[in-house]
């Protein structure tokens, strides 16, 4: 008995610690799944390896499995993400961050007013983020984006730290207009306009500042670029050439301190193959020329002397993270670059602090964006405009290699001809500027119930520049010469025993202040189809102040004083101020059934001060439609098993442009310092919003378990009511007189966007992931009748007046048109085509533009690689029609090897023609970098340490016979503005950079 009494016992025992073991090996396991950044990633698949047991994560990347054995391994798969699996090991939560891939299909991007998943889109956006950012010395916002996207060109004016840019998004299409996009910084719309005086003098005018200047690349995390009407109508009339969105980084949990720092070294890609003293000598004989006039028995390389390594240092500070219901983010910069011409650096100082705080359970969300910046640009003598007197490169393009830089008693060499030593231009001429600006966005949203959200914004941005500019009395031969309101000035910076000098201050004021209102209603209706409703009225103000001050005669013979109030004589203080106004009512509805068809409708209604009575209100409507073909039933398993994704998207929209003047439809008179007024321009109360319609249809589509990923868009854009500064022929009661030109511009193109990941990671192992984007564009002018507009002013000895090119009736915008160049005849002398006259030869627009990408990831290792190709556009280089001719020669100025060994008579005369006209076709290795990621023990200070280095415009296959086919001169004629034309420009750079980001 005792025996058995035993044995029950046991056998009770095991069968209660079985149980109990059965038990505690099945557990509920929980947690949440994100991306290396820490946000939720819904949707992801979440099983059991070898059963069937398996769930999804919600909305906010959480999880919940039960009946889950303790050494159970979850797999983690999805589209968009790279597969993980974890061991559970008796633990939960179970927590997994995981690589997204290219074009994330449950990535939330922003789409104005609002953000969407990728695959809830219906309009044409892309959406670039940090990880395919170009890499290196980025001065401004959209060089992070060059060449990246499908239908978008990013054209710098040159490559001077901060200069001006053109940013084109599905072509140009309006003639006196802007082209370039309205950018969005965290919501609120920029002005765009200039930050810095550019004022002609007598010496020429220098390029445009870059808008974007003050924002720090390193703050930025996403790029959203709307391209279409369906898009940007939200916008209306400032979306008529596409929206760029600028998401700038926000706090997240686990972000700590993050510190990163980079070097870079820049040296010109390319200089002019000019002749040395001795072939310049000796060529100079061989061409009859004066030998004893020209030769001084020096030799100067004079581009050694104005170029110079340009060194760059970048740092950024940043903190953030989640304390509570608080999220914040604080960051600094300082950004320090030398441009490769001496005397030129920008330098810029930022702060940023992005805030976020929940109140009353959530209800009440306050976000506020504040950004401040200093930049100071320090500027060498270059000119857009001016003549052999004016542009610090074209003084060392043509200045004789004979010529000593000083003479013996250590004074600049000074040849006694007008043309002016380059290394007195940079110790005489001073001209710096100091720019403030301040970007904010505070809002405040309320959650009425689930679903019904209000939110009241405030945004401003002001910005204050002060540009001074010294000419030093010691500068020989610097004319400033000009007429201005009613009063003739004539002085000279020094000529015979006028010893002036001079001092020039320019203030530039920009302000703009927003106002917004929003209610916006997101809702399910029943199981299959989703709402969102968003609608809004918004205020926006924009004034500009900008005013001069000109000085001269300094107080002791021969010594410059920096200081605006050390000269003795001076100029009344001139300047203007404009404002202007816009209010906005707008509305979209987004409209899901079924996850297979989605449906947006937008409309906005603008009212600008700038119209007059009748037509201050247009009104700017778009729809879209996507239908997603993959979720029907009728396609069949098989159809499902090679396509992850096949949807049709179809858009029409209508959006404006009014961005020209203020005032432009009134009547303006120009009060002069005589004491007269003198009337500028007419009224046109019936002046009409510039008007773009858009239609487009797109495939997105995904193969091979999501491997290759593409969209494919037609799009048609055309452009009515053009705005345009019409000239009265003189005499006459006023000079000009805005109106709307007839005719269209037409834009239609074909865009190819292609991500596929030719090697998939397997544990850390190598990976190549591949992106390509490819643009066909068509740019026409139609129903123009009989106007002609021009544009496209060349400079050089002889050609006042001249231009190149023509806007007419059924060719592109941008069109060259001049004499046809055949040869030179048997005496050296120029022959042309059908006698000389215009013809019509092409377009500065590019037919053609694409950029490949290559990932490779090896465990800790990553690198990239980044290729882009632009053709069918041309060039005129002005630099070569002002200087490098056989005449120009023979009167003692340097020029090409080309020049020496050509037929051409120093006779010719150099006239415009398309001699000088070039293809512009080029493949650009642009970037490349390559970076290691330290693996970081649980428990040291430093959590995260990344080196990298990389490389810009390493190498550039062209025949185009200038520095680079990619550069783009102001050479506007009567306002509009031209394109495609090089003279004397601040060139490219080539930049390596080495970075080091550290995370505590």
């Amino acid at each position: 008995m005792h025996f058995a009494r035993m044995r029950r016992a046991a056998m009770l025992m095991v069968a209660i610690f079985g149980y109990t073991a059965v038990s505690l090996a099945q557990q509920t396991v929980t947690g949440t799944v994100t991306d290396k950044k820490g946000d939720p990633l819904p949707g992801v698949t979440v099983s059991v390896k070898g059963s069937k047991v398996a769930t999804s994560t919600n909305n906010n990347g959480v999880y919940t499995l039960n009946n889950v054995a303790a050494d159970a391994v979850l797999k983690f798969s999805g589209a968009g993400i790279t597969g993980k699996e974890i061991t559970v090991s008796g633990k939960s939560p179970v927590n997994a961050e995981l690589e997204t891939s290219v074009g994330n299909m449950n990535e939330v991007v922003v789409v104005g007013y609002g953000t969407r998943k990728i695959k809830d889109l219906t309009g044409s956006v892309a959406s670039i983020s940090e990880k395919d950012f170009n890499k290196g010395v980025i001065a401004t916002p959209e060089q992070l984006l060059q060449g990246r996207t499908a239908g978008v060109t990013v054209l710098p004016a040159s490559g001077e730290p901060g200069a001006g840019i053109s940013i084109n998004i599905r072509g140009s299409s309006s003639i006196r207009a802007s082209n370039n996009p309205l950018f969005v910084v965290d919501g609120v719309p920029l002005d765009g306009g200039g930050t810095s005086g550019g004022l002609d003098f007598g010496a020429g005018s220098s390029s445009a500042r870059n808008p974007l200047a003050f924002l720090n690349p390193n703050d930025i995390e996403n790029m959203t670029i709307l391209k279409d009407a369906s898009a940007a109508a939200i916008y209306g009339s400032r979306g008529a050439n596409g929206v760029v969105l600028i998401t700038t980084k926000k706090g997240r949990s686990k972000q700590g301190l993050q510190f990163g720092v980079s070097t870079s070294a820049s040296k010109a890609a390319s200089k002019y193959d000019l002749l040395s003293a001795e072939d310049f000598v000796v060529g100079i004989k061989g061409i009859g020329g004066n030998v004893d006039a020209v030769d001084k028995g020096a030799i100067t390389n004079w581009q050694d002397q104005i170029f110079q390594t340009g060194i760059a240092q970048n740092y950024n500070l940043s903190q953030g993270g989640v304390i509570g219901k608080t999220v914040y983010r604080i960051s600094g910069g300082y950004n320090v670059q030398e441009g490769i011409i001496r005397n030129s650096k920008l330098e810029r100082l930022t702060g940023r602090i992005n805030l976020s705080q929940k109140f009353l359970k959530d209800k009440i969300k306050v976000d506020v964006s504040l950004t401040g910046s200093n930049i100071k640009n320090q500027y060498a003598p270059i000119s857009d405009n001016a003549g052999y007197q004016g542009s610090l490169v074209g003084a060392a393009i043509r200045f004789n290699p004979t010529y000593p830089i000083f003479n013996a008693d250590g004074s600049y060499y000074d040849p006694q001809d007008g043309n002016r030593n380059p290394s007195a231009m940079l110790a005489y001429l001073d001209d710096r500027d100091n720019v403030n600006k301040y970007l904010g966005n505070i809002s405040a949203s309320y959650e009425f119930v689930k679903g019904l959200t209000y939110k009241a914004t405030f945004g401003f941005e002001n910005s204050s520049s002060l540009r001074k500019s010294f000419a030093d009395p010691r500068l020989k031969a610097y004319n400033g010469k000009f007429g201005l309101r009613g009063l003739d000035v004539s002085n000279e910076v020094s000529t015979g025993g006028n010893v002036n000098g001079r001092g020039v201050h320019q203030t530039n004021d920009l302000s703009s202040t927003l106002v917004e209102h929003t209610l916006t209603y997101d809702a399910k209706l029943g199981n299959k189809s989703e709402l969102n409703v968003i609608g809004g009225y918004a205020y926006q103000k924009f004034t500009s102040e900008v005013n001069n001050d000109f000085r001269w005669g300094v107080r002791t013979p021969g010594v410059l004083i920096k200081d605006i109030n050390a000269f003795t004589q001076k100029f009344p203080i001139f300047g203007d101020t404009s404002q202007s106004e816009l209010q906005s009512y707008f509305g979209r509805v987004n409209y899901s059934y079924d996850n297979r068809y989605y449906i947006t409708g937008t409309v906005r209604v603008d009212g600008s001060s700038k119209f007059g009575s009748g037509n201050k209100y247009g009104t700017f409507p778009a729809a879209a439609f996507k239908w997603k073909i993959m979720n029907e039933a009728f396609v069949g398993s098989g159809f499902k098993n090679f396509f992850n994704d096949l949807s049709l998207r179809i858009n029409y929209g209508i959006t404006g442009n009014q961005e020209f003047p203020p005032n432009a439809s009134q009547a303006i008179a120009q009060r002069q310092f005589n004491g007269g007024r003198n009337p500028l321009q007419a009224a046109n109360p019936n002046l009409k919003w510039e008007q773009t319609t858009t239609t487009g249809i797109g495939l997105d589509f995904a193969f091979f378990k999501g491997r290759l990923k593409g969209t494919v868009d037609y799009f048609n854009r055309s452009t009515e009511n053009l705005i345009f500064l019409a000239e009265y022929a003189q005499p006459a009661a006023v000079n000009f007189r805005w109106l709307n030109l007839p005719g269209k511009v037409i834009n239609n193109g074909l865009e190819l966007g292609l991500d596929l990941q030719v090697i998939r990671p397997n544990n850390g192992s190598f990976a190549w992931d591949v992106s390509y984007n490819m643009t066909f564009l068509k740019n026409t002018v139609k129903d123009f009748g009989q106007n002609v507009v021009n544009t496209g002013a060349i400079s050089g000895n002889g050609l006042s007046g001249a231009y190149a090119q023509t806007i007419k009736n059924g060719f592109p915008l941008f069109s060259f048109n001049v004499p046809k160049f055949l040869r030179f005849d048997g005496n050296g002398l120029a022959l042309y085509a059908d006698g000389g006259n215009n013809q019509l030869l092409g377009s500065a627009l590019p037919t053609f533009t694409a950029g490949l990408t290559n990932n490779f990831t090896f465990h800790n290792w990553n690198a990239s690689l980044f290729m882009n190709a632009v053709t069918g556009f041309y060039v005129y280089n002005n630099t070569a029609n002002a200087l490098f001719l056989a005449g120009t020669y023979k009167t003692g100025t340097n020029v090409t090897y080309s020049v020496l060994n050509s037929p051409e008579n120093p006779l010719n005369s150099g006239s415009v023609s398309s001699r000088f006209l070039e293809k512009g076709d080029f493949l650009r290795l642009s970037n490349a970098s390559i970076g290691y990621t330290f693996l970081m023990k649980n428990k040291s200070f430093v959590k995260t340490l990344n080196v990298s280095a990389s490389g810009q415009n390493l190498f550039l296959l062209t025949n185009y016979s200038g520095l680079d086919p990619e550069v783009n001169t102001n050479k506007e004629l009567n306002g509009v503005p031209s394109r495609g034309i090089d003279y004397t420009a601040f060139p490219m750079a080539r930049t390596v950079t080495i970075g080091v980001n550290i995370g505590f």
